[in-house]
């Protein structure tokens, strides 16, 4: 049994797999101030919270976009379940070649999702992760990462629209209920949903006329259930893209 373990800037994505199975997945708030014990505390509760027996992991990694995050969640690791924590960083085995400018830029959550996507879908290939930032990366059809977009994450866009007005509130992220809002509540959703579906579908469609084909398409992170159905390009939506990457280079790297 492994833990998978994924730090964004908002939340952690942590996953039990076994045998190739996803036992649980799970998400906590990322808390910068948090202590090494208090991560422990948060992890052990997921496992009891699952009935899953925390004494059968064999081993465990994690990818990060946090630094300060990292260290306490390896030690949090490794002082409750006493096992060898892998972290994606300068140096693992991944299987991908990165034909960026700069290959030590590449955040790890990209890459993981881009060795999942490899392993998963045809290329040439466009992945989207909905996180705190929308991130689009691109694979060609040699499997090689070449580059991509980062954008504005849908929360990010709304606390902007809130904290910088004097006369719009916050609201639900949730579906709007038709494009043309005739209040504010909807004329935020749908600015904000369909707005964001509209840069996904232009990006795409720039991105394969930039590559001279149609790429598949493949979309991830906590927004992407409700933004991706409004888009007009087909997007296939999975949830565990980043599991199933940490996965793969954890088996690449023991």
């Amino acid at each position: 049994m492994v833990l998978a373990i994924d730090i964004g800037n908002t939340h952690i994505v942590l996953g039990c797999v076994e045998d190739e199975k996803i036992i649980f997945r799970e998400r906590m708030s990322t808390n910068p101030n948090a202590t090494r014990l208090e991560y422990a505390s948060m992890i052990k509760t997921a496992f009891d919270m699952y009935r899953v027996d925390y004494t059968k992991i064999e081993g465990a990694i994690i990818s990060s976009v946090v630094p300060s995050v990292t260290k306490n969640v390896k030690q949090a690791i490794e002082k409750f379940a006493k096992i060898k924590t892998l972290v994606v960083e300068p140096g693992i085995k991944t299987g991908i070649s990165i034909k960026i400018d700069n290959p030590a830029q590449l955040g790890s959550d990209l890459l993981v999702s881009a060795v999942a996507g490899v392993a998963e879908y045809k290329t040439p290939l466009i992945i989207i992760d909905m996180g705190t930032a929308t991130t689009v990366s691109v694979i060609n059809k040699n499997k090689e990462y070449i580059g991509g977009a980062i954008l504005p994450g849908v929360g990010i866009s709304h606390d902007a629209l809130v904290n910088r007005t004097s006369k719009l509130q916050s609201i639900a992220l949730d579906e709007p209920k038709k494009v043309i809002g005739t209040n504010t509540v909807d004329c935020i959703q749908s600015g904000l949903m369909y707005g964001n579906a509209g840069a996904l579908d232009g990006l795409i469609e720039r991105f394969n006329e930039q590559m001279g084909e149609k790429c598949n398409v493949v979309a991830t992170g906590g927004l992407s259930k409700i933004v991706v159905p409004l888009c007009k390009n087909e997007i296939i939506i999975d949830e565990d893209m980043l599991l199933k990457g940490l996965m793969i280079i954890y088996e690449k790297n023991i």
